[in-house]
């Protein structure tokens, strides 16, 4: 892709100028629908055109989202703190999504897997990969945090005959598989959500890496966890880590593309069974078995499992205020001692566990509301969904303080 980093929270950066996605919408994620013959059903399928997620937790669980943390982590059936018992080598976290993607083929439950690949030659750059075999899937294993368009393949399913078919995707592709079920014609489709927010070009990581590491040509493997900081594992294995607020912001904004600042699905809802590392401490992993196929996915893997209680600590709206105020200013960087301290604070007694996931999520909530608001005020009523706006009610007056309205559906 050839559109370079320009453009940020305060601007609109739209993929679709890339010469190869000219003719989407402006808000594109780049989820591979229109590079396949479903291209013509992506007006009815495509959440940056319409999202359509209370109708199809309609249709999955017959009923809306309940109030608490459901509007936050999307209807579930079972909730856990787990990995596996053995990790995988190479893979993100314990690997558990490759084992389960592995052991669907291995079991005959599935005759192919849609995941994501690297390039040849490259760290991270995804290739959309079409997995026949156990042995593709592993191969698959690690973290390629950049967009990658899966869905094309669904014309090699096509064209193979293939009938039962598993997914492992973000939550803009889950949800178009969602609307687009029938006229994909399976006898079976299983999918495997990972937790997903700004996803950015392959070029756009590559400029993150060199703004955040030491060592930008020598990290094979990174991850934002749980402790406020962004660990990046070296080739020779040392590990470097970087406070989230000493992320240079002001030099960083341009990598997001606004579908991704625009997108309100950062726990892959819709999914049969989501898993990520969100609300589990350091370490281990967090599952959301949504459906009844979701927790038969769950029960494969429960034999190599280890599992610890789901928790929670602290207290996440101490730092909304300021998050809030942040959001209508230019990004900065606060003083080396200001930091300092932050990152302390954030360690000792920030959010942990499951309010660690609410902060979160409702921070990313927070922000591509403002961004929808502020660069594609039109899109609002047909693209932000109705508990963007249950879940962030508390938080009414500190906003109309800030922006001067409520963060509340538009009116008629």
């Amino acid at each position: 892709m050839d559109q370079g980093p320009s453009k940020g929270l305060h601007e609109v950066s739209l993929m679709s100028h890339d010469r190869r996605l000219r003719g989407r919408p402006r808000l594109c994620s780049d989820c591979g629908l229109c590079d396949s013959h479903l291209r013509p059903h992506m007006p009815e399928t495509c959440l940056f055109v319409r999202n359509r997620a209370e109708e199809i937790e309609q249709r999955l669980h017959g009923r809306r989202r309940r109030a608490g943390d459901e509007m936050r982590f999307g209807i579930y059936r079972e909730q856990a703190v787990m990995r596996m018992r053995r990790p995988v080598a190479g893979a993100q976290w314990t690997g558990m999504v490759t084992t389960l993607a592995a052991r669907l083929l291995e079991r005959g439950e599935v005759e192919a897997v849609i995941l994501a690949g690297t390039n040849p030659g490259t760290r991270f750059e995804p290739r959309p990969v079409l997995a026949r075999t156990p042995e593709e899937v592993r191969a698959c294993a690690g973290n390629k945090p950049s967009l990658s368009p899966n869905l094309a393949l669904l014309d090699r399913v096509r064209e193979a005959g293939i009938r039962r078919l598993a997914v492992v995707g973000t939550g803009c592709q889950v949800q178009i598989l969602r609307q687009a079920e029938q006229e994909l014609g399976l006898d079976r489709l299983d999918l495997i959500g990972l937790p997903c927010s700004d996803n950015v070009t392959y070029a756009d990581q590559q400029l993150f890496l060199s703004t955040i590491s030491r060592s930008p040509g020598t990290v094979a493997h990174y991850e934002f966890m749980q402790d406020f900081s962004l660990w990046l594992t070296h080739e020779d294995g040392h590990r470097e880590r970087v406070d989230y607020i000493d992320f240079p912001m002001d030099r960083l904004q341009g990598i997001f593309p606004s579908a991704c600042l625009s997108c309100f699905d950062y726990p892959n809802t819709l999914s049969d069974i989501t898993i990520g590392y969100l609300g589990a401490p350091l370490g281990w992993q967090w599952v959301l078995a949504r459906t009844d196929r979701g927790l038969a996915l769950l029960d494969l893997l429960r034999p190599d499992l280890e599992s610890r209680p789901v928790s929670e600590s602290g207290d996440r709206t101490r730092g909304m205020p300021r998050f809030i105020q942040s959001l209508a200013r230019r990004p900065g960087r606060p003083p080396w001692p200001v930091r300092r301290l932050v990152a302390f604070l954030q360690r000792r007694r920030g959010p942990r566990g499951l309010e660690f996931a609410r902060a979160i999520i409702e921070m990313k909530l927070l922000r591509n509301l403002t961004h929808v608001r502020e660069k594609f005020p039109g899109n609002e009523a047909r693209i932000v969904p109705y508990h963007v706006y249950e879940t962030l009610r508390p938080y009414a007056g500190l906003y109309a303080q800030v922006f001067g309205r409520e963060p509340g559906p538009p009116g008629p």
